[in-house]
């Protein structure tokens, strides 16, 4: 089954319950300034407040356009008024299409269905590069300097979370929600052994252990 990740910045984002149709699953989540914080396993619609309570809807934009896992999200700001100014300004800023809020689940749904096709079509060639590493979405293979990386699907997904969310210290409990694998619940523990097969296989394929343990905090995956 298919999944497609509709992420709002408004309190609604809370309480929309996933929806399965036609063979995809619908899931909903909140999005943050700093982006998603799972990890995408398929195509991100995104409903962007044009004001919000910590970060202008513009600069959210924008932060999405240049982010490497949200730049080919189909982008919808969502405006207080029909503002022609407003709608050019949002466009400018990367936004595909705009709407009048509020929203509402029907709202949301009506229009993520209206372009599924479409930006399956975008997403299916994402290629992620960081570095000496790739990443291809579509064909799930990953190579270092060129030398295809062995990996099994969980290593697969755990390679492309860190390389998401590169420099940063990621905790267990972080990787285990990233993955998506709260339920049923996992003991943090299983993340070392996660990552250890991970980093054996990047040996492997000649990567110099770019993976970092950060003592009591977690993992961090270093790009220089």
């Amino acid at each position: 089954m298919g999944v497609i990740n509709i992420f709002l910045t408004a309190d609604i984002a809370d309480t929309i319950e996933e929806l399965e149709h036609d063979g995809t699953r619908f899931v909903f989540a909140r999005l943050y300034p700093d982006g998603p914080r799972q990890l995408l396993e398929g195509p991100m619609w995104a409903f962007i407040d044009w004001v919000m309570d910590d970060l202008a809807g513009l600069e959210m934009c924008r932060r999405l356009r240049a982010d490497a896992r949200t730049a080919d999200a189909h982008v919808t700001m969502v405006l207080e008024n029909d503002d022609i100014d407003d709608r050019r300004r949002a466009l400018r800023a990367g936004a595909d299409d705009y709407m009048i809020g509020p929203l509402d689940r029907r709202t949301v749904l009506d229009r993520v269905l209206a372009l599924q096709s479409h930006q399956q079509r975008r997403h299916s060639a994402q290629r992620l590069e960081v570095g000496e590493l790739a990443i291809d979405m579509a064909a799930l293979q990953a190579r270092w300097a060129g030398r295809p990386i062995q990996l099994r699907p969980n290593e697969f997904r755990l390679l492309r979370f860190f390389a998401e969310n590169p420099n940063q210290v990621l905790s267990r409990a972080e990787l285990i929600a990233g993955l998506g694998k709260l339920e049923p619940p996992i003991d943090e523990r299983t993340v070392d052994v996660w990552v250890g097969r991970l980093r054996r296989a990047l040996r492997t394929a000649g990567a110099d252990s770019p993976l970092r343990t950060v003592r009591s905090l977690g993992y961090v995956y270093d790009v220089v």
